[in-house]
């Protein structure tokens, strides 16, 4: 009996070994996704590829029993199908249990994934209108969602940082930090994520962003009209860029006289009473936008009738090569503020773009009007171009009033010069002709006769001064060998001696 009581401790730590030996021994596989998404079925299974008695599986949760599957033969899985909801993510694994021995697999930790829905795009500043070389961060916000991807398009078209290097992709924005104009567009974003092979996906509505441009500087100018008796000013006030709404002003002496917001364009338009002969002030232009006002340049309003003198000047243009190319001529009026000038060409008008009302009928030319039709520049120039070239103006907003006329000056374009305004020719070509007109050809035949004449006279004048020279010499010479008392009587022989002594001499 003693013994008996002696060998129950033993049999009970021997059995406690056995058991602990026989869990150890279990060995458990365990399947199942890691991540799935919210609302979505999922599957874990479980199986002990050495046990060949019945096992019991467990699915644990943190160490919390889920789910039980008994009386399984070691070579059937046990599945267990979850439905995942918010409080599903965290960490499984299987317990499983057979006669005498225990089993834990390992761990496979699932994360719920929740879809983006309700997608749209959000400003800073909002709405998304700003001035260039500001900047404007869109961000992809969506009700919710989680372990989300994003992704941007531009008037429809994906944004990469390959292919749009001025925006910048960080998370769930998309960054402009200096914007200029080609910013402006539509823009929107998708939200996405992916579980293995299913990508789902929400697309928001696409948002306009306006990017404006500054204003420049306002120009101003203004024109006399006539309505019946009494002519009245007209200003103009523009601007050359900027985007609209602008407000335009008309200031006199520095008082606004009138005010306009001009919604689609920059240019405005304001009447001003005139007074032929008087100064009525000087005017300026003012634009105002949110973030700028900007002012024009003065101009005296003041009317004064064309009068005085009117006078052309001539300015022949070379080229490079010191190749007559063009004419300019400039009309140049002493008196008045707004001129309309016309020109004429051997008292014929000269045609324009615009104006066409010349009695005289026109003649064909090679020219361009510029500055106001003040300067004429005769691109082409030619016999047909050459002649006596005049202006005239009168005063453009009185169509029957008196014109003051120039003096006429002559342009000459001969053939001479046409042949210096031809390019320069290659050693291989012929030399270019030279063309002269017929006084040319008399001048130089004259000039060449005239001083061949000269020569030949200059010649003959030397020969009867050195000859007269010489019979002086002559007669000296026989006065001093011959005695005074000699008889003036010889013989011819004599004669011819003597005449030969005297050349010989």
């Amino acid at each position: 009996m003693k013994n008996l009581q002696t060998l129950l401790p033993i049999l009970a730590v021997a059995s406690f070994f056995i058991r602990i030996s026989g869990s150890i021994s279990l060995r458990l596989v365990m399947t199942g996704p890691d991540m799935a998404y919210l609302g979505s079925r999922v599957a874990f299974r479980c199986f002990a590829p050495d046990s060949s008695l019945p096992v019991t599986y467990e699915l644990m949760r943190g160490g919390i029993p889920i789910n039980t599957v008994a009386d399984l033969q070691g070579d059937q899985v046990a599945s267990f199908n979850l439905k995942v909801a918010a409080m599903s993510e965290g960490s499984y694994h299987c317990k499983a249990t057979t006669q005498g021995s225990t089993g834990v697999s390992s761990s496979i930790k699932l994360t719920v994934v929740t879809p983006a829905s309700n997608t749209r795009v959000t400003s800073e500043p909002f709405p998304p209108v700003t001035y260039e070389g500001s900047r404007i961060v869109l961000s992809c916000s969506v009700a919710k969602g989680s372990h989300l991807f994003y992704s941007w398009f531009f008037n429809k078209k994906e944004v990469t940082s390959l292919t749009s290097p001025l925006l910048l992709l960080t998370g769930n924005k998309l960054v402009m930090e200096e914007v200029t104009p080609e910013h402006a567009g539509y823009y929107s974003c998708m939200a996405w994520s992916r579980v293995q092979d299913t990508r789902r996906f929400s697309s928001s509505s696409e948002v306009k962003v306006t990017v404006k441009v500054h204003v420049s500087k306002p120009r101003i100018s203004f024109f006399i009209s006539k309505e019946g008796a009494s002519p009245h000013g007209n200003m103009t006030c523009w601007s050359t860029r900027g985007s609209p709404p602008v407000n335009i002003s008309l200031l006199v002496d520095d008082k606004e006289v009138e005010s306009v917001t001009a919604a689609e364009s920059l240019i405005a338009w304001f009447p001003v009473a005139m007074v032929p002969g008087q100064d009525m002030g000087v005017a300026r232009c003012r634009v105002k936008t949110e973030v700028q006002e900007l002012m024009s340049e003065p101009v005296t309003l003041e009317m004064v009738p064309v009068g005085g003198d009117v006078k052309v000047e001539v300015e022949y243009l070379y080229s490079a090569d010191s190749k007559l190319v063009a004419a300019k001529l400039s009309c140049q009026i002493s008196k008045g503020t707004f001129p309309y000038v016309s020109w004429l060409l051997n008292n014929s008008g000269l045609p324009s773009d615009t104006h066409l009302d010349f009695i005289i009928p026109p003649v064909q030319y090679h020219g361009a009007l510029t500055d106001c039709r003040r300067t004429l520049v005769l691109a082409k120039l030619g016999p047909e171009e050459s002649g006596y070239y005049r202006c005239r103006a009168r005063d453009s907003y009185n169509e029957s009033g008196p014109w003051v006329e120039s003096e006429a000056v002559l342009v000459r374009v001969t053939d001479r010069i046409l042949n210096l305004m031809l390019p320069a020719t290659s050693s291989t070509e012929p030399p270019p002709k030279v063309f002269l007109n017929t006084m040319e050809v008399l001048t130089i035949a004259f000039c060449c006769f005239l001083f061949l004449t000269m020569a030949v006279g200059g010649g003959c004048v030397y020969k009867m001064i050195d000859h007269k020279q010489a019979h002086i010499h002559v007669a000296t010479t026989n006065s001093d060998a011959l005695p005074l008392s000699s008889p003036t009587w010889q013989s011819g022989s004599e004669q011819d001696d003597a005449s030969s002594t005297d050349f010989n001499v």
